[in-house]
């Protein structure tokens, strides 16, 4: 191998491993900014799913009670947080539906309820 060759080679190897490296460094960089970003947008959907149900006239204290009623008799954990995520408001008041996300000691599981006249029941 000439002295070129050489150079050639190696110039080959350091921008090789330049370019590895940036990917690398990118991967790691966009899952470390996941978990704060997922965050963010689970409180902008928190809110927003509860500014919708107080702008319909659900009374949120009413939903809240259904959910920890219906969690209550699946399970005897203690519910550390409730997340309302998600409103369904179809015409009509027969056919809405909420969803909650119940955090416990043991994980967390999605609760749907159905409303049902004045009150709400468990899916």
């Amino acid at each position: 191998m000439t002295t070129l060759e050489i150079v050639i080679v190696v110039i080959v190897v350091v921008i090789a491993a330049l370019v590895v490296g940036g990917v690398v460094a990118s991967g790691r960089r966009a899952r470390a900014d996941e978990p704060a970003e997922r965050a963010e947008l689970d409180a902008a959907n928190q809110a927003l799913a509860m500014a919708r149900a107080e702008d319909r006239g659900w009374e949120r204290s009413l939903l809240e009670e259904a959910c920890r009623a219906a969690f209550a008799e699946r399970s005897g954990a203690d519910i550390r947080e409730l997340e309302l995520v998600q409103v369904v408001d179809r015409p009509g008041t027969e056919h809405d539906q909420a969803v909650y996300r119940v955090v416990t000691d043991h994980g967390s599981e999605y609760l749907h309820l159905d409303r049902r006249g004045d009150g709400w029941v468990a899916r």
